[in-house]
Formats: C-alpha cells, structure tokens, sequence
C-alpha cells in the first residue's frame, strides 16, 4: 500500500491558480481591450456552476481578421501590463478566424463574426448566466 499523499504523488499536476489575477478584475482589463480595439458584442458567460475547465468564457466578435489580430493582440498586451498574466495557452492566432486566449480561470473566445454565429457558444452554454458590456465612452 502506497502511504504518500497526492501531493507527494507524481503522477499529480496542478494549475498554480495562485498566481492568476482575479478573475473579476481580469475580466475587466480584457474586455478594456477589447472595448479599445472596438470588439463587437462583448458578452461574459459565467460558466463556473457548469464545468471545472474554467470559470468565465468572455466572447466577441470582429468583421476582419486584422481586427481579429488586433483585439488579440491588445488583451495579451493589457493583461501582461496591467496585470503581469500571460495566457496559459494560446489558439487561432495563425488563422484569426477563432481565437482562444487561456487565462486558466478566464477563456476569451474572439470570433470572426459568421463563425460565432455558426458555432454558437452562448447557445451551447445557454444555463450560463450573461452580462453583456456596453461600450460607455
């Protein structure tokens, strides 16, 4: 019989969760800069209740790749700026048609604009409680 507790256990991984930013004030530097980079529909699905992935999904959306570029761009700036986070795992820089930043307990998900139509997150997550954010410059 193995006396060694999970923590001594190798076969173990943990996420240090202690070093990511509060994911309310996260939330808000990201969705500055997308704000900043006029991102479209800005919408935080609390996801939390539903899966142990993540806590929040923040969604948006763009017309043109460049902008899709941009916006990515900018939250990885801001968050590193303003925050000293860096994105645990980054997708779809390459092809900028959905591009996922993972923040661990944040996961931005900015779409071309027909692809967030088309895959349909907020549907998929539809027991999610939302908060919309509204550009108020």
């Amino acid at each position: 019989m193995n006396n060694t507790s999970p923590q001594e256990d190798q076969q173990f991984i943990s996420v240090d969760n202690t070093k990511t930013a509060d994911s309310d004030k996260l939330i808000e530097v990201i969705t500055d800069a997308m704000l900043d980079r006029k991102a479209e529909d800005i919408t935080v699905l609390d996801v939390h209740a539903l899966t142990t992935l993540t806590d929040k999904f923040v969604v948006c959306h763009a017309s043109t790749d460049v902008q899709i570029k941009a916006i990515a761009n900018n939250v990885v700036k801001e968050t590193r700026e303003r925050l000293g986070e860096k994105p645990w795992k980054e997708e779809g820089l390459e092809s900028r048609r959905w591009v996922i930043l993972d923040y661990v307990n944040v996961v931005v998900h900015i779409f071309k604009e027909e692809l967030r139509e088309y895959y349909g997150l907020e549907r998929m997550w539809n027991d999610a409680p939302v908060q919309k954010i509204q550009d108020n410059s």
